[in-house]
C-alpha cells in the first residue's frame, strides 16, 4: 500500500471528538477549501470583478476541473465537465442516449437506483410523449432484462441503501451486444472504489463531487460522455455555454466540441473553488489503495457489529466485491437508534424505511474509529439510550 492515509486524515478538519461514517452522504471539510473561496470572494471576485472570467481562469474550471476527475474515475482526457447538479446531468445523459437510438423506447433501471434518477427519467418519458417506458427490476434481474427493445440502461452502480455493486464492465458489454447504450451514475462510486469508464466501454456518466470527492454541499456535478459520442450527442436541455460559440449571442444553438457541447449554465465559480482545492487532497492518492483499505475498515465493523448487536440484520452484501464502500444494517427503530448514535459522536445516516448506512472513508477514518462506533453502537442498544422521544421525532433531513 503506497498512499499514506495518516497524511490525508491531516487535511480534514473534523471536529474533536466525532467519527464520521457518513462521508457516502457529505464529505467532511478540507482544510485547505476555506482559504481557497476566499481567495476566490477576495482575491478574484473581490479585486478582478467581471475580469475574473478571463483574469482568474473561471470559464475554463469544468473542463479543467473534468480533467482531474476524470483521473479518478477511469475517463480519457477531454472527457469529463462540471457544473449544474447530478439531477440535471442525469436528464442530459439519458436524453441524449435516448437520441442516438430513436427506433428504441424502453430506459432500463432497477429498483435499487435513487429516487432522482427514477423521477427524471419517468419525467423524460412523459415529456418525449412518443411511447417511452421507464422499465424498473430488480437488482438482480437486469442483465436478463437486457434485450433488444432497451435504449439505454440507467444504473448506478453502488445502491445508495445496500451498497450492492453492479458489474459495470459485464453490464455495459451485455448493453452493447443487445444494441443499447449504458449510463453510469456514479454518486456512490466517484472517489471511493476504482472506476474504469473507459475500459468497461460506458457511454454516459454522472455523479456528484459533495460524497466522497469532499466539495462541500451542493457542489456541482460532473458528466462523462464516451469520445466515440462526443461530437455526436444531443442533449435535451441545452445551455449558452454548451453552445459552440456562447459570446457570439445566436438566437439558434450550435453545440460545442466535444463534451463541452454538455454545459449548460454559468459554472458556480465559489464551489468549483472548493472543489479545486478538495481534489488536491487526491494528489498522491492511488484507488486501489483507497478500496482496499475501505473494505478492511467495512469488515471489520461488519463482523464487530455482528458479533455484539445481534438484532441488527446485515443488508450489505457480505461478498467485498460485490459492495461499495458502506455497510448498510436494518432495524425497525433504525431512525431513533441513528439519533442516538449522532449524540453521541457517531455520525452515519439513516435510509427509510429501516436503514442505519455507514460509509468507510479511509482518507480520514481508522481502524480505531471504527471499533469505538461499533462499541457506542452496541452499548446505545443494550441500553435503549435510542428510546427518547426527541430521538424519534423525524428532522427534514434523515
Amino acid at each position: 500500500m503506497r498512499t499514506d492515509f495518516t497524511a490525508t486524515r491531516a487535511l480534514f478538519d473534523i471536529p474533536e471528538g466525532v467519527i464520521y461514517l457518513d462521508g457516502n452522504s457529505l464529505g467532511p471539510l478540507p482544510r485547505a477549501v476555506p482559504a481557497r473561496v476566499a481567495k476566490a470572494m477576495t482575491a478574484e471576485w473581490g479585486q478582478m470583478l467581471i475580469t475574473a472570467w478571463n483574469r482568474a481562469g473561471w470559464m475554463g474550471l469544468p473542463e479543467r476541473l473534468g480533467d482531474r476527475i476524470g483521473r479518478l474515475i477511469g475517463a480519457e482526457p477531454g472527457t469529463v465537465t462540471l457544473g449544474d447538479t447530478l439531477s440535471i446531468k442525469v436528464f442530459q445523459a439519458v436524453s441524449a442516449a435516448l437520441a442516438a437510438r430513436p427506433e428504441r423506447r424502453v430506459i432500463l433501471t432497477d429498483s435499487g437506483n435513487f429516487p432522482t434518477d427514477l423521477y427524471i427519467a419517468q419525467g423524460l418519458a412523459d415529456l418525449l410523449a412518443a411511447g417511452h417506458e421507464l422499465r424498473i427490476v430488480a437488482p438482480e434481474e437486469v442483465e436478463a432484462a437486457i434485450d433488444e427493445s432497451i435504449a439505454v440502461t440507467m444504473l448506478t452502480e453502488v445502491d445508495y441503501r445496500t451498497g450492492r455493486k453492479h458489474d459495470m464492465k459485464a453490464l455495459t458489454a451485455r448493453a452493447h451486444v443487445a444494441g443499447a447504450l449504458a449510463f453510469w451514475d456514479l454518486a456512490h462510486s466517484a472517489g471511493a472504489l476504482p472506476v474504469d469508464l473507459a475500459g468497461a466501454g460506458a457511454d454516459f456518466a454522472a455523479g456528484c463531487t459533495y460524497k466522497y470527492l469532499n466539495a462541500g454541499p451542493g457542489a456541482p456535478a460532473f458528466l462523462y460522455v464516451a469520445p466515440r459520442h462526443a461530437e455526436t450527442a444531443r442533449p435535451a436541455l441545452c445551455g449558452w455555454l454548451g453552445h459552440e460559440a456562447p459570446f457570439a449571442f445566436e438566437p439558434g444553438y450550435r453545440p460545442a466540441p466535444g463534451t463541452q457541447r454538455m454545459r449548460v449554465g454559468t459554472p458556480p465559480v465559489l464551489q468549483l473553488a472548493a472543489l479545486e482545492a478538495a481534489l488536491d487532497v487526491w494528489e498522491g492518492v492511488e484507488m486501489a489503495d483507497v478500496r482496499a483499505q475501505s473494505l478492511m475498515l467495512a469488515d471489520r465493523f461488519i463482523a464487530a457489529v455482528e458479533a455484539i448487536c445481534p438484532d441488527l440484520r446485515l443488508v450489505t452484501p457480505r461478498d467485498p466485491a460485490q459492495r461499495g464502500s458502506q455497510a448498510s444494517f436494518a432495524h425497525p427503530q433504525g431512525y431513533a437508534i441513528m439519533q442516538a448514535l449522532i449524540a453521541e459522536g457517531v455520525i452515519g445516516d439513516f435510509r427509510a424505511p429501516d436503514i442505519l448506512r455507514f460509509g468507510f472513508t479511509p482518507l480520514y477514518l481508522g481502524a480505531d474509529e471504527v471499533d469505538r462506533a461499533a462499541a457506542i453502537l452496541a452499548d446505545i442498544l443494550k441500553t435503549g439510550r435510542w428510546d427518547r422521544p426527541d430521538f424519534h421525532a423525524r428532522a427534514r433531513v434523515t
